[in-house]
């Protein structure tokens, strides 16, 4: 028998223990506690009343906002399962999620209403009164404050075991078809606890959001602070304009915020009136979702002056696995930290199945109470993403002597050139340190001397002239730096909008490779 409550339970909880906290804000809105909870129950019964029970589905195609947190509290409450969409995503990339994760119902955005229009005929799950609408409701749609008006405020009657499913998300597909991830209530309130006890957060923390909220990184996140009650300001995850980001820190006294590493560079390169804004408020800050370069780590620390930068590496299926402390950032640059609290078991596997010795790069595997359940429909890719009872996300690694983990590379973005293996994250690292570059990746392209040949993907930065930065002067910054059989033989300029990226920020080598590779 397990003495967990389940998410829903948990906000019936904090209704009544922080009557007084706003526990989402927005901005132009905000509720607190128990107003939110009263929304959430009437959205809940709604939900039900649609024919929705235990098990069934909800996909929901919003960008980030308060309703979104709504419908992930109101499934919680009732056991129907959570579906949340990119935003980003084109008509048939949505079509394929939500018949492929048997959707009952789906609420989607006005602003997303011309994705949706062509496939709505083709999602075979849905009846026609299924579907709701945020903002300005089209025709053959429910507004969703329409939805939800009349229905009673009182606790939905379900019971919502804490193994029991809560999300189905699907993975943002780096290497491949997005895969769906079946993740318990348990695994989240798992996570909730150990991130409080090792950030240390408190009822007073006020979290910005704005991180994509159909990415399991902004999920644990503004649901930690829900769970402790502190408060969460939720921002639209469409375009990121720093000067916004810095005024809400002030006017709302923000306290902790999750950015990619692109996000705090745009931050140091904001317009200087807008980097006058006060952010002392900012207790704690994380770089995550990608590897932050140590000169982006070290001027985040000098603007944000006297915060505490923590670095987190993690997947949609496993949770948090490691944490780099504050207490690091100097001593272990590079590190993705060690364990985090409750994650019992961390190995580097060889292919054969077996630990690969100290500095030695291997597969990470690892196996803690945040590890979600299984892939959806999708047995044998459970089974294979398996080893020894411990789960890899296809990521490759190091350890040092003092048991901190270097992340090395993804298994699947490894170039292996002229018999040698190049991982693209350390030569990243040397071209991104040219002072005009604004961003890099690097990939194999086919090759028929060497097999693949090493190639640099690059951003310039803004206002610079084509003889400022050559394919010359970047093979050059590498000389001397890396090995030669690591050093680019290829440098191609593309433009940031070019720049393929998952809704983290994260770089898709997949699509440079095959859009580059023929």
């Amino acid at each position: 028998m397990s003495f967990w409550m389940n998410i829903g339970q948990i906000q019936k909880l904090n209704a009544k223990k922080f009557k007084d906290t706003v526990a989402l804000m927005d901005q132009d809105r905000s509720f607190t506690y128990p107003a939110m909870n009263g929304r959430v129950n009437q959205l809940a019964h709604s939900l039900t009343d649609l024919g929705l029970q235990k098990g069934d589905k909800v996909a929901v195609f919003l960008e980030n906002c308060i309703e979104i947190v709504e419908l992930f509290l109101a499934t919680a409450k009732t056991g129907i399962i959570m579906v949340p969409i990119n935003f980003r995503l084109a008509g048939p990339e949505v079509e394929y999620i939500v018949n492929n994760s048997d959707a009952k119902a789906l609420v989607v955005h006005d602003l997303f209403a011309d994705t949706v229009g062509p496939i709505r005929d083709n999602l075979t799950n849905i009846p026609a009164a299924n579907y709701v609408m945020v903002g300005e409701a089209e025709a053959g749609y429910c507004e969703y404050e329409d939805f939800i008006k009349d229905a009673a405020d009182g606790e939905p009657d379900a019971r919502v075991d804490p193994q029991d499913t809560w999300i189905l998300i699907y993975t943002s597909g780096t290497t491949g078809k997005p895969k769906g991830v079946l993740r318990s209530h348990e695994s989240h309130i798992a996570y909730y606890l150990n991130c409080s006890v090792d950030f240390g957060f408190n009822e007073k923390d006020v979290c910005l959001n704005v991180m994509p909220l159909c990415h399991i990184n902004s999920i644990f996140f503004t649901f930690t602070f829900l769970y402790i009650g502190g408060s969460a300001y939720i921002h639209p995850a469409i375009g990121f304009k720093p000067e916004e980001i810095l005024a809400i820190i002030e006017k709302h006294k923000i306290t902790f915020i999750s950015l990619i590493p692109t996000h705090y560079t745009l931050i140091l390169n904001a317009p200087e009136n807008a980097k006058q804004c006060n952010v002392s408020s900012i207790r704690k800050l994380l770089c995550s979702s990608a590897p932050g370069r140590r000169s982006m780590k070290q001027a985040v620390m000098e603007f944000f002056s006297g915060v505490e930068l923590y670095e987190a590496y993690g997947s949609t299926e496993g949770g948090i696995g490691t944490i780099l402390k504050p207490e690091y950032q100097m001593t272990k640059l590079g590190s993705i930290g060690f364990e985090a609290l409750g994650n019992d078991f961390i190995k580097i596997l060889d292919q054969d199945g077996n630990e690969v010795p100290q500095g030695e790069i291997g597969e990470l595997y690892s196996r803690g109470p945040t590890l979600f359940d299984e892939y959806y429909k999708l047995p044998q890719q459970t089974a294979e993403s398996f080893k020894q009872g411990l789960f890899s996300a296809g990521d490759l690694a190091r350890r040092d002597e003092d048991g901190f983990y270097y992340l090395v590379d993804r298994k699947k973005n490894m170039i292996i050139t002229g018999g040698e293996n190049v991982y693209p994250s350390e030569i990243e690292e040397v071209v991104g340190s040219h002072e005009c570059v604004l961003d890099c990746a690097v990939i194999g392209l086919p090759d028929e001397k060497w097999g693949e040949k090493v190639t640099a993907v690059v951003i310039k930065k803004d206002g610079l002239r084509p003889e400022d930065i050559t394919e010359e002067m970047i093979k050059d910054c590498c000389r001397g730096q890396i090995a030669g059989y690591k050093r680019p033989k290829e440098v191609i300029f593309i433009e940031e909008s070019e720049m393929p990226r998952t809704p983290t920020g994260k770089i898709l080598h997949r699509k440079l490779r095959d859009k580059f590779g023929k």
